[in-house]
């Protein structure tokens, strides 16, 4: 639950969870985790449309990735990046469909453990 909200730049904010952890979000897309590089990132709202999926981000390269299938379904990463998307994805299935369902919400996704 959000007990504060720290207020950044325009385009940026910290939602204060506890002392401990922070979620950035960026123009309602909330970073729920990061490994290798790689910024994996769900869009905050009802807005987005289905299937339930994440967006990952490495250096410039930006894909979609669905969360049922753990398949690239957009865009373009690195083929060792992708793969580790796609084992984070599977790894992880179930609290990412449940981090989309907050986010339909339009309330904060949890962060979710990286890949190690």
């Amino acid at each position: 639950m959000v007990t504060e909200l720290v207020e950044g730049n325009a385009d940026c904010q910290l939602a204060l969870l506890n002392k401990f952890e922070y979620i950035e979000y960026n123009n309602h897309m909330g970073t729920i985790s990061m490994f290798y590089g790689i910024l994996i990132r769900m869009y905050l709202g009802k807005k987005e449309h289905n299937p339930p999926h994440i967006h990952a981000i490495y250096q410039n390269k930006k894909a979609i990735f669905d969360i049922k299938t753990g398949e690239k379904t957009e865009g373009n990463l690195p083929n060792d990046k992708e793969k580790l998307v796609s084992a984070w994805i599977i790894l992880h299935k179930d609290e990412l469909l449940a981090d989309w369902e907050l986010a339909q919400n339009g309330e904060l996704p949890y962060n979710i453990d990286p890949l190690k």
